[in-house]
Order: C-alpha cells, then sequence, then structure tokens
C-alpha cells in the first residue's frame, strides 16, 4: 500500500478509535442525551456509524420498520432511521461493543486492500468514485458524528487532527459551487473564506462564467471576506446550525459585500 492510502487508512482508524475512547464508561444518562440530529441522541449516532459499517461489511439489515420517520427526508434517511431505531433497544454499551467489532474488522478489511483495489472504482454517496474516496468520505462522516456527541455532552476535541483536517477541507471544496449556483454570485465575484483553527485553512474562490472555482492566489480586492472558527464552519456546513443564528451570534464576520456573504453563510449547508 503507498503513502497516501496508507495514510488514509490510519486516518479512519483514528477517528474511529478517537469514538470508542470518547464513549467508553458513558452513563446510561449520558448515552441517552439528545444531540443535533434530529431525534437522535449519542447512542443514535454510535448506532448509525456501526449499522452503516456493518452493511458495508455485507451483513443483511434487520427486518425492522421504526414507528416514526417524520424527521427523515430521503429514502436514506429513512434507511437510516431503520438502522438506529433496530438498536434503541439495546444498551449503550452493546452498541459500543458493537461498533468496536464491525470498525475493527474494516480496519483488517481496508488493510488487506492493495493500491490497485483502492483505485477501483466503486458506488459511493457521491456517485462511482475509487475505494479510496469511499474511506475519505467515510472518515467525514465519522469525524462529523463525533463532533456531534461532543457537543452534545460538552466534551470538545479531536479538532487538532488530520482526520478534522480532511473533513473540513472537503467542505471547503464545496464552496465554489455554493458561491455561484447557490448564492447566484455574480461573475467576476471574489471570495476570501478564511476558516480559523489548527484543521481549518483559507480559500481563494472566483467566478467565471457562471462556476465557481478555488483560485491559486489571494485576489487584490476581493469582493467579499468571510471569516469563521472551524466548529462554526463544520456545524454550519453539515446544516447542525441555523445560518441566521449564527450571522446574529457574531461567529462570523463579513467584510466587503455583505448580503453576498450572508447569502454564501445560509447556503452553506452542503449535506442532502
Amino acid at each position: 500500500m503507498n503513502e497516501q492510502n496508507q495514510q488514509l487508512v490510519d486516518m479512519m482508524e483514528h477517528v474511529w478509535n478517537s469514538i470508542s475512547q470518547l464513549c467508553d464508561g458513558l452513563t446510561d444518562a449520558e448515552w441517552k442525551t439528545p444531540t443535533e440530529c434530529p431525534a437522535w441522541s449519542v447512542q443514535d449516532q454510535v448506532s448509525h456509524m456501526s449499522g452503516s459499517e456493518n452493511g458495508i461489511l455485507g451483513n443483511p439489515d434487520p427486518d425492522h420498520a421504526p414507528e416514526d420517520v417524520s424527521h427523515t427526508r430521503s429514502d436514506q434517511g429513512r434507511h437510516n432511521e431503520m438502522i438506529v431505531d433496530y438498536r434503541r433497544s439495546w444498551s449503550g454499551q452493546q452498541v459500543l461493543d458493537e461498533f468496536r467489532r464491525n470498525t475493527g474488522q474494516r480496519i483488517e478489511f481496508l488493510r488487506s486492500r492493495s493500491d490497485e483495489e483502492l483505485a477501483a472504482e466503486m458506488q459511493t454517496p457521491v456517485g462511482p468514485a475509487p475505494m479510496a474516496e469511499f474511506i475519505s468520505i467515510r472518515i467525514m462522516d465519522a469525524w462529523v458524528h463525533e463532533q456531534d456527541i461532543r457537543r452534545a455532552l460538552n466534551r470538545p476535541g479531536h479538532y487538532d487532527s488530520p482526520a478534522a483536517a480532511q473533513s473540513l477541507n472537503r467542505i471547503i471544496r464545496a464552496m465554489p459551487f455554493v458561491a455561484a449556483r447557490r448564492a447566484q454570485a455574480p461573475d467576476g465575484t471574489t471570495v476570501i473564506l478564511n476558516v480559523s483553527g489548527p484543521a481549518g485553512r483559507t480559500a481563494w474562490i472566483g467566478v467565471d462564467g457562471g462556476r465557481g472555482r478555488e483560485l491559486e492566489q489571494t485576489p487584490d480586492s476581493p469582493t467579499v471576506r468571510i471569516s469563521l472558527d472551524a466548529e462554526t464552519f463544520n456545524c454550519l456546513g453539515c446544516g447542525r446550525w441555523d445560518p441566521d443564528e449564527v450571522l446574529r451570534s457574531g461567529k462570523v464576520t463579513i467584510e466587503g459585500d455583505t448580503a453576498l456573504g450572508e447569502s454564501i453563510v445560509r447556503q452553506m449547508n452542503i449535506m442532502p
């Protein structure tokens, strides 16, 4: 396995281990603590991750129909709820034990793959892509749900890791589309997006021909500059926080075209 693929699998293992350590020794009340995902507790977050990896391992879904799926918005959301609801009768420790078994098997599988196998295309949530890309998606999914758990339990952390940087970078990479297509920034617009913190970075975005792209250097006179910390960016990009509340809170600083900056902030959620 080449160095790049090795680092990818290492990140996957690291984020799963971080979740395992975070949840070790939680009380029953902590397992039942609500999170910002509608109707999901801390235990439900781990159930979702464990159930997803269980399916990726090739195990069949349970024959189970939740009573209430009114908070879901898609077929995938209803499938996720089925996985989660099936495990609600379990204890938190049972869910964590399964999570550890499933993620352990997945790491063994990934470490046994050749570079050729990791380069082979497979179906992913973003369409056909190499297996390595699918691992990158799984890293982001796990890290984002870890942060859901950390905010619910008031145990902040794990923003200073390669997994955090990669996850935030996946959101940053969507911002040219957000600026050009969703916020309808006109041609010639330039945006500086400054995400602060150890896992953040600054992105320079330009709009031309109705399409946004990252620029290679900072624009001389940007149309708008948007500055926010990594946690705020994560929560906006993943639809956890209401953008209008965030704008009122002062967590985002906008310089230049305020109306355009606020429009971009309101459109940052890239989750389906």
